[in-house]
């Protein structure tokens, strides 16, 4: 009997792995679908807009089953996921499709992958968690890996640098406000489904929102291929094969795999985009993606409660 448990354990293992690393693949393609679109005529900001908006209406279909939740809410709970959905999907959403357009897509991944550090200094005086000498050192590891990305560019890319970074911030904050705000009490499609939807109705009260659907309507059906890749296989397949593996696997462990979101932007930008970087910017990207990777691997062999969860739960003893 503990043979076939383990045996179960080990199958389910390696299914979320897969589930990891298929959405980390899917993500990878963000970049490559928003450059494509770019070159259609649309900005950064019309982008940010087909991919929420249009991946709002494609989870509709989850609001039935996530209703009870919802209707159970509390204000201060609203006010915690709207934190997230404006800061960690619209706010990622605008700098990372304009660091794209600038430095292209495999240095706006790497410099989104810079977000592990921001994490740790967000985590010290929002979630009260210590910083250790380990993180300490990774964080250097990034900050260096960046220097290197921005030797030997023009000025303008520079701006492509300070948009990646600040997408960087955004992603960091989508982790811990989320954290801060769902004290583990709510499921994870939950956390998704009001991070999307509630940018989504923002963005459906700007009129930009709707010249933009009225610019796409006007264009090839190519067009449409590239806005339904960008949110459907972009955003909707990945979060959901993600939230998937995270019944399988930790979620500590789930984040060593997402490291192939970086490599597969990297890859397609090469092939088909054919994009290029210095070897020294290629070695500045090596470091940012070692930093996330070791912070990963670090923190999941020793995982610890927050502050605040260590107080929250006593005081329910």
């Amino acid at each position: 009997m503990a043979d076939t448990d383990s045996a179960m354990s080990a199958r389910q293992s390696w299914i979320g792995t897969i589930q990891i690393i298929t959405a980390a693949v899917c993500w990878g393609t963000l970049g490559i679908f928003s450059t494509y679109i770019n070159q259609m005529g649309f900005s950064g900001w019309q982008i940010t807009i087909l991919r929420i908006v249009t991946a709002a209406f494609l989870i509709l279909v989850m609001l039935p089953k996530l209703w009870p939740h919802l209707v159970k809410l509390k204000p201060k709970q609203w006010l915690g996921l709207a934190l997230q959905s404006l800061i960690g999907v619209l706010g990622m959403s605008v700098c990372y499709f304009f660091a794209v357009i600038y430095v292209g897509a495999g240095p706006a991944v790497a410099l989104l992958y810079t977000a592990p550090v921001f994490s740790l200094l967000f985590s010290a005086f929002l979630l009260n968690e210590s910083i250790t000498r380990q993180s300490a050192l990774l964080a250097l590891m990034a900050v260096f890996g960046v220097g290197l990305t921005m030797l030997g560019e023009q000025a303008q890319v520079n701006w492509g640098i300070l948009l990646g970074l600040s997408a960087g911030v955004c992603y960091s904050l989508y982790g811990v406000l989320g954290k801060r705000a769902m004290h583990y009490a709510h499921p994870a499609p939950l956390v998704f489904f009001t991070s999307i939807i509630i940018s989504a109705g923002v963005l459906l009260l700007l009129p930009e929102t709707y010249n933009t659907y009225e610019q796409l309507f006007s264009l090839p059906l190519l067009t449409w291929g590239y806005v339904l890749g960008l949110s459907l296989l972009g955003t909707v397949v990945p979060f959901g094969l993600y939230m998937k593996a995270l019944e399988k696997l930790p979620a500590s462990r789930a984040s060593v795999f997402t490291i192939f979101e970086p490599l597969t932007a990297i890859a397609l930008a090469i092939l088909l985009l054919h994009q290029s970087l210095s070897l020294i910017q290629y070695v500045g990207v090596v470091l940012i993606l070692l930093a996330a990777l070791f912070n990963a691997v670090l923190n999941g062999t020793a995982t610890r409660v927050p502050r605040w969860l260590r107080l929250k739960k006593r005081q329910k003893v």
